[in-house]
Protein backbone atom coordinates (compact mmCIF):
# COMPACT_ATOMS: atom_id res chain seq x y z
CA UNK A 1 0.00 0.00 0.00
CA UNK A 2 1.29 3.43 -1.26
CA UNK A 3 2.15 6.32 1.35
CA UNK A 4 0.45 9.58 1.44
CA UNK A 5 2.20 12.10 -0.02
CA UNK A 6 1.79 14.25 2.89
CA UNK A 7 3.81 11.66 5.53
CA UNK A 8 7.13 12.87 3.27
CA UNK A 9 6.58 16.45 3.34
CA UNK A 10 8.57 18.53 5.68
CA UNK A 11 6.42 19.82 8.68
CA UNK A 12 8.45 23.39 7.92
CA UNK A 13 6.67 23.33 4.97
CA UNK A 14 3.14 22.79 6.34
CA UNK A 15 3.36 25.05 9.84
CA UNK A 16 3.47 28.64 8.23
CA UNK A 17 0.24 27.61 6.75
CA UNK A 18 -1.04 26.71 10.02
CA UNK A 19 0.46 30.29 11.72
CA UNK A 20 -1.05 32.08 8.25
CA UNK A 21 -4.58 30.37 9.14
CA UNK A 22 -4.39 31.33 12.52
CA UNK A 23 -2.89 34.86 12.12
CA UNK A 24 -5.57 36.13 9.63
CA UNK A 25 -8.29 35.08 11.95
CA UNK A 26 -6.98 37.22 14.50
CA UNK A 27 -4.91 34.68 15.96
CA UNK A 28 -1.51 34.68 17.24
CA UNK A 29 2.06 32.47 16.48
CA UNK A 30 2.14 32.02 20.40
CA UNK A 31 -1.40 30.33 20.22
CA UNK A 32 -0.43 27.64 17.54
CA UNK A 33 2.90 27.17 19.42
CA UNK A 34 0.39 26.37 22.65
CA UNK A 35 -1.39 23.92 20.18
CA UNK A 36 1.16 22.22 18.75
CA UNK A 37 2.79 21.46 22.48
CA UNK A 38 -0.52 20.34 23.81
CA UNK A 39 -0.82 17.31 21.00
CA UNK A 40 2.77 16.56 20.42
CA UNK A 41 4.25 17.50 23.48
CA UNK A 42 7.66 19.59 21.54
CA UNK A 43 8.81 22.54 23.95
CA UNK A 44 9.82 25.66 22.12
CA UNK A 45 13.54 24.50 21.82
CA UNK A 46 12.33 20.99 20.28
CA UNK A 47 9.68 23.05 17.64
CA UNK A 48 12.46 25.24 16.41
CA UNK A 49 14.82 22.14 16.08
CA UNK A 50 12.37 20.05 14.23
CA UNK A 51 11.60 23.44 11.74
CA UNK A 52 15.37 23.77 10.90
CA UNK A 53 16.20 20.72 10.36
CA UNK A 54 12.83 20.36 8.15
CA UNK A 55 12.11 16.92 9.88
CA UNK A 56 9.03 15.08 7.86
CA UNK A 57 5.63 15.04 9.17
CA UNK A 58 5.82 11.15 10.02
CA UNK A 59 9.33 11.91 11.94
CA UNK A 60 7.40 14.77 13.28
CA UNK A 61 5.00 12.49 15.05
CA UNK A 62 7.11 9.52 15.57
CA UNK A 63 9.84 11.54 17.34
CA UNK A 64 7.36 14.07 19.74
CA UNK A 65 8.26 13.77 23.14
CA UNK A 66 4.70 12.83 24.35
CA UNK A 67 1.58 11.85 22.22
CA UNK A 68 -1.04 13.73 24.49
CA UNK A 69 -3.56 11.11 25.43
CA UNK A 70 -6.70 13.52 25.49
CA UNK A 71 -6.20 13.57 21.45
CA UNK A 72 -8.74 11.28 21.41
CA UNK A 73 -11.09 13.51 22.41
CA UNK A 74 -11.24 15.23 19.37
CA UNK A 75 -14.23 14.43 16.63
CA UNK A 76 -15.50 16.14 14.15
CA UNK A 77 -14.55 16.66 10.51
CA UNK A 78 -11.48 18.19 8.71
CA UNK A 79 -10.85 18.05 5.10
CA UNK A 80 -14.19 16.10 4.63
CA UNK A 81 -13.24 13.15 7.10
CA UNK A 82 -14.20 12.74 10.44
CA UNK A 83 -11.02 12.69 12.20
CA UNK A 84 -12.31 9.75 14.36
CA UNK A 85 -12.61 7.54 11.89
CA UNK A 86 -9.40 7.56 10.39
CA UNK A 87 -7.86 4.46 10.73
CA UNK A 88 -4.13 5.13 9.46
CA UNK A 89 -2.39 6.57 13.11
CA UNK A 90 -0.11 9.18 11.48
CA UNK A 91 -2.85 10.64 9.34
CA UNK A 92 -5.14 10.91 12.16
CA UNK A 93 -2.53 12.17 14.09
CA UNK A 94 -1.65 14.71 11.70
CA UNK A 95 -5.86 15.54 10.78
CA UNK A 96 -5.81 15.74 14.79
CA UNK A 97 -3.16 18.76 14.26
CA UNK A 98 -5.51 20.52 11.34
CA UNK A 99 -8.36 20.09 13.33
CA UNK A 100 -7.08 21.87 16.48
CA UNK A 101 -5.31 24.85 14.14
CA UNK A 102 -9.05 25.33 12.61
CA UNK A 103 -10.76 25.58 15.71
CA UNK A 104 -8.25 27.98 17.09
CA UNK A 105 -9.05 29.85 13.32
CA UNK A 106 -12.62 29.76 13.99
CA UNK A 107 -12.03 31.50 17.26
CA UNK A 108 -12.61 28.97 19.63
CA UNK A 109 -11.74 29.44 23.46
CA UNK A 110 -8.39 27.77 24.03
CA UNK A 111 -9.80 25.86 27.23
CA UNK A 112 -12.03 23.83 24.66
CA UNK A 113 -9.62 23.40 22.13
CA UNK A 114 -7.02 21.52 24.97
CA UNK A 115 -9.80 18.84 25.39
CA UNK A 116 -9.00 17.86 29.10
CA UNK A 117 -7.22 20.80 30.01
CA UNK A 118 -8.71 22.82 32.59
Amino acid sequence: MAQHRIFGTAFADIYPHYVTKAERKGRTREEVHEVITWLTGYDEPGLSAVLEQKVTMEAFFADAPELNPNAALITGSICGYKVQEIEDPLMRQIRYLDKLVDELARGKKMSSILRGSE
